[in-house]
């Protein structure tokens, strides 16, 4: 059994597109197993209580969408200046909380979309309709990084982000969206698929890949994920 020296917070929710509850339920077992005593919430409404946050050493957040109180992101802020890590996937914490331009500060990339199939081929409005193959680069400069050290460029059938990013990120692998027949975009942008952020005493983590299950089930995709975890802890 191992004994828990370590906390870990997961904050749940938003929209249940990216099933919320069933990702994260999906990385309890590798965080205790790591030493970690982990305490699930559904809302951002603890970060507001600066006494929980002193003892977290990692925030793991899965929170597509939804908003952010006031006193809730600036509790958050100073968790992870003063050495909380932060890290997560896909939506969950690259599309949180819309309604704060401080958030998405703290984060450092906010999705902007996620190039479709051609509009003449889609059938309903599922999301099946977004997922298009696409390649993840590591960085070469990034290839020793704990993180995607032994990892090579892989694929994958998923949403592919469109990320709007700052220069203050350490970006360890990259995405590229092609230009197709039916895109308003005239040449191939790079975005940001998996980087870093370090935030006062505080690390940050985020992995673009990660709306399904399937997806974070994937070896390559969960290696990262769970690598990231751990380099984003106090």
């Amino acid at each position: 059994m191992t004994i828990a020296t370590k906390s870990a917070l997961v904050v749940r929710g938003g929209w249940e597109g990216h099933a919320p509850v069933q990702a994260t339920d999906s990385f309890l077992p590798f965080l205790e197993a790591n030493g970690y005593a982990v305490r699930v919430e559904d809302s951002p409404a603890v970060y507001a209580d600066a006494d929980a946050m002193s003892t977290v050493d990692l925030i793991v957040q899965c929170m597509t969408m939804s908003s952010i109180e006031r006193a809730e992101l600036i509790g958050l802020q100073q968790a992870v200046a003063a050495g909380t890590g932060m890290a997560g996937w896909h939506g969950g914490i690259a599309d949180s909380y819309r309604n704060s331009s401080d958030y998405l500060h703290l984060i450092g990339g906010q999705f902007a979309c996620h190039p479709g199939k051609d509009p003449a081929t889609l059938t309903g409005d599922g999301p099946e309709n977004n997922y298009v193959p696409y390649t993840i680069n590591i960085v070469p400069e990034a290839a020793d990084h704990p993180i995607v050290a032994g990892i090579k460029d892989f694929d994958l059938v998923t949403e592919q982000y469109w990320v709007l990013t700052d220069d203050y990120i350490d970006v360890l692998a990259t995405t590229t969206q092609q230009v197709r027949p039916w895109d308003p975009w005239h040449r191939e942008v790079v975005s940001p698929a998996i980087w870093t952020r370090l935030w006062g005493k505080g690390r940050i983590f985020v992995a673009t890949p990660g709306h399904s299950l399937d997806v974070l089930a994937d070896e390559t995709v969960r290696t990262i994920i769970e690598r990231g975890l751990l380099w984003a802890s106090r």
